[in-house]
């Protein structure tokens, strides 16, 4: 997909007017644009001008030179203006919370022209006594470099699986390969990953390895074999490949797909009845018979367990729950009957009602619930009280008219820094729903913010927490919140925690999602749609949702609509 080249080209090119002092006005446009590029579910070059325009923040000017990138790969524009500043200062820039009036500073009074360097001298106190720098600037600074370094080498999953699909894609349309499957951390879901493993079979494995190393997708070819190669992508990523025999097609991708823990698990269980385990096959250990590997149930059969899905494969107790019977029946994609998450043209939304619902209705949802923006975010035409409840009769008045669809009336109200709600309870019960979210004071210290989510979570008309720990996957660490407060809050009063789909949110965790299944706290998969394409992220929830080990049982909007209105009710009643 080009979509996270040219958002970062234009985050690039914000970033050049920025450290040269143009119109802000000017600058927040490219933002915004690169923002909602890198939120698209479909390829900009899949895309129509007409369409690009529909996008928000996209007008005439800037769906052309997006349509100019994609045609030559390259922006005349942006290469004359990264002319004019020194490279140095851009790659500053990529510190978070580093802005460019500071790194300018730091460029011309001390010549720091890279990360390392910037962090040797935070930490020696050399920035000290330039203008803006004081010692919150410093620790900002170095908690800045340390989350670049923590990420380093890995990516979000919403920037890795369109890259292995289209991949994938390619080598069935190119090649002759009999089985094909995506392995690795990508295939369990994890929330980032560092490479891309795929597993095939063929009669030919050496046409298969030509025909990947000349994808158009491939920077660099790492090596090339008879049944193995590495190639890196233009976006970075390395992407391993291996041709297996039909015969052990199963054991290499229970093998490749892991966890490593869960593996040493299964191995060990192995051991003790005489048995080896490998990419190859399950073997007899005294008669070297083999005795299954061609499909991947056979290592779970022969072992007198269920087969496990690889969500779950990260011995976080899955291997307790198969050999007791109690592993969980996962929720899946066609088992969600509506997003309770979606912005329209009110706030901060791309389309009208009738388009989000026919969108919706394409995907054979129930229902939506409309979540514009509170009052208080201003920065996404938040909503006045006029407003709201505006909307909240034109949303009534379509009800009359829809047949076998339903949209619910709601909104996504600001958590204040005190804690208070952004609209009375007055208004908010004239609503059928309520998410709670927070969008400032990310810093505020941990008792503040748990306080303001417990707040929240004991409001009588808050229904769902969304993106309740704050975070962007590589971009903002998650606010410090004591999160056994908060579900303990939400398992007393009913109220659902959201996952949210945006796939470089995909917030809750795991972690964070099974504890709230333990402790029966409900589940939301919203994907906090801005942009009709956005519904397609609700793949990404799904696989989080799974990784919590989440069933049907456990989330909202897997309820039928007339049970959904009773459940909302109720925490009201």
């Amino acid at each position: 997909m080009r979509n996270q080249e040219i958002a970062k080209v234009f985050n690039e090119i914000a970033d050049i007017l920025e450290i040269k002092g143009d119109n802000p006005f000017r600058i927040r446009a490219y933002r915004r644009a690169a923002q909602n590029i890198d939120r698209l579910a479909k390829d900009v070059a899949e895309i129509s001008v007409e369409d690009l325009r529909k996008v928000p923040g996209i007008g005439a000017d800037l769906a052309e030179k997006i349509q100019e990138y994609v045609k030559t790969g390259k922006l005349r524009s942006y290469n004359e203006l990264k002319r004019e500043v020194p490279s140095g200062l851009v790659d500053l820039l990529s510190v978070p919370g580093l802005g460019p009036k500071t790194a300018r500073i730091l460029f011309e009074k001390l010549h720091i022209k890279n990360i390392d360097d910037l962090e040797k001298r935070a930490t020696d106190g050399s920035l000290k006594g330039l203008p803006g720098i004081k010692a919150k600037t410093e620790d900002n600074i170095l908690k800045g470099i340390g989350m670049i370094k923590k990420h380093a080498g890995r990516f979000p999953i919403g920037r890795v699986l369109p890259v292995a699909e289209e991949i994938i894609g390619a080598l069935k349309e190119k090649s002759f390969v009999n089985k094909l499957s995506i392995a690795g951390s990508l295939r369990r879901w994890k929330d980032t990953i560092k490479d891309i493993d795929t597993l095939a079979t063929s009669k030919d494995p050496r046409k298969v390895m030509d025909v990947f190393v000349h994808l158009p997708q491939v920077k660099d070819v790492l090596m090339k074999g008879s049944t193995k190669s590495s190639i890196i992508t233009h976006e970075g990523i390395q992407v391993d490949l291996r041709v297996v025999s039909e015969d052990s097609f199963g054991a290499a991708l229970a093998y490749f797909t892991g966890s490593r823990q869960h593996n040493i698990r299964l191995r060990e269980m192995a051991v003790k009845r005489g048995l080896k385990i490998n990419e190859y096959g399950i073997f007899d250990v005294k008669t070297e018979k083999k005795l299954g590997g061609k499909h991947e149930g056979d290592i779970y059969k022969i072992l007198d367990m269920p087969f496990i899905d690889p969500e779950l494969r990260e011995n976080a107790g899955e291997i307790e729950a198969a050999i007791n019977g109690t592993l969980p029946s996962l929720v899946k994609l066609q088992d969600i009957q509506g997003d309770l998450h979606v912005h329209s043209k009110y706030s901060d939304g791309s389309h009208d009602l009738q388009e989000l619902i026919d969108a919706a209705k394409a995907r054979g949802y129930e229902y939506i619930a409309i979540t514009d923006h509170s009052k208080g975010l201003g920065i996404a035409r938040g909503l006045s009280i006029e407003r709201v409840l505006e909307q909240n009769e034109k949303i009534k008045a379509l009800n009359k008219k829809l047949k076998g669809f339903h949209l619910l009336s709601g909104t996504e109200m600001d958590i204040r820094s005190d804690g208070s709600m952004d609209y009375p309870e007055e208004v908010l019960k004239r609503l059928d729903t309520v998410i709670a979210s927070i969008h400032s004071g990310f810093r505020q210290s941990r008792e503040q913010i748990t306080k303001r989510l417990v707040s929240a979570v004991h409001n009588p008309y808050v229904s769902i927490i969304a993106h309740p720990t704050g975070r962007i996957i590589g971009d903002r660490d998650a606010y410090e919140v004591d999160m056994d407060s908060v579900l303990k809050s939400a398992a007393e009063t009913g109220t659902a925690m959201e996952i949210n789909a945006y796939p470089f949110r995909l917030d809750l965790n795991d972690i964070y999602i099974k504890q709230a299944k333990d402790m029966g706290v409900p589940v939301a998969v919203n994907t906090d749609t801005h942009v009709t394409l956005h519904f397609d992220f609700m793949t990404y929830g799904i696989g989080t949702a799974r990784r919590g080990w989440i069933e049907k049982k456990d989330l909202l909007n897997a309820l039928g609509y007339n049970v959904l209105i009773k459940r909302l009710k109720h925490k009201r009643s």
